[in-house]
């Protein structure tokens, strides 16, 4: 009886755990993701955590799990769509749980000329929009505004005489 016991609960772990891996891998192949997201959502399905690192494992080794790819692949949609600095980023991948190193790594694929080029034409667009006359009203408000968007502040004043005069 207790052997037979045994045999179920294997058989049973091992259908979570094809279950389980089918909808991460499932998960991954839509969109990139990290090991902590996944982690989440299988603390969410109330996946035991022996079962989860066991499928955490296994998408990595299968290759659909890639946090250096994942922090990559971050950088590059924030930096290109939504104009992120560097610092912003960091943030938000720290607060994902990620590895200092991985974050460099990502961070460090984004062109010097490029960033220096985001930034001017951050601070361009925000002058623009920007009503008072006061130079250094002016320019506090574009500070503020490039430094939410993660740009480090000894950049934006490097380059913020190219926008006001």
């Amino acid at each position: 009886m207790h052997i037979q016991n045994q045999l179920i609960n294997m058989e049973n772990r091992e259908n979570i755990v094809k279950e389980a891996y089918s909808k991460m891998a499932q998960l991954c192949s839509r969109s990139e993701q990290c090991s902590a997201d996944i982690r989440k959502k299988m603390v969410a399905y109330e996946i035991m955590d022996e079962l989860v690192e066991e499928i955490i494992s296994k998408l990595k080794t299968e290759k659909f799990l890639d946090d250096e790819r994942y922090v990559k692949a971050y950088v590059s949609d924030k930096f290109r769509l939504n104009k992120w600095g560097r610092i912003k980023m960091r943030y938000y991948l720290k607060a994902k749980g990620l590895n200092d190193e991985l974050i460099e790594i990502g961070l460090n694929e984004i062109k010097e000329d490029q960033y220096k080029k985001a930034l001017i034409s951050t601070l361009k667009e925000k002058a623009k929009k920007i009503k008072s006359d006061n130079k250094y009203d002016k320019m506090g408000q574009i500070i503020r505004f490039a430094q939410s968007r993660g740009f480090e502040p000894e950049i934006i004043h490097r380059y913020i005489s190219e926008v006001v005069q």
